[in-house]
């Protein structure tokens, strides 16, 4: 009888690091608008998302990035399909790791932008570069 009482799982704040949460828009395409890719994807607009952000990091530099991300609400997710070794990339000096970083937020367009701008600023001040961007959201059942 309280399950019936009980607000629906919509109601419930997004975790950063659910699986069961589906990709709506992504892009690995630094030259395309962000406008352009949630026009043309599944995201729904009056619903929080998971912003999640791929980046390629020099091993030792890992750590200060993930703190400066953390200053904007950014996790640095420990698991996924993102998430590799070290590896050695002919466009680094160094071995570099995959770094995912989520946070949950309302999102548009303008705010997409703003991110990405955030996320290439920080790989590029710590030596590495942003692979590409994720929109997740509940399964639509879910909502």
């Amino acid at each position: 009888m309280r399950n019936l009482f009980r607000p629906a799982a919509v109601d419930e704040p997004l975790d950063r690091a659910d699986t069961s949460l589906v990709v709506v828009a992504e892009s690995g395409d630094e030259a395309e608008a962000s406008s352009a890719v949630l026009a043309t994807s599944a995201w729904r607009v009056d619903e929080e998302v998971v912003l999640r952000h791929v980046l390629r990091l020099p091993a030792q530099r890992v750590p200060d990035a993930v703190a400066t991300a953390a200053l904007s609400g950014y996790r640095r997710l420990d698991s996924g399909p993102d998430v590799g070794p070290e590896v050695a990339d002919a466009n680094m000096a160094d071995p570099t790791v995959t770094v995912t970083l989520a946070r949950v937020q309302m999102l548009d367009a303008v705010h997409l932008s703003q991110e990405r701008s955030r996320m290439a600023s920080l790989g590029s001040r710590h030596g590495g570069l942003v692979v590409g961007w994720q929109v997740l959201q509940r399964p639509v059942g879910d909502r």
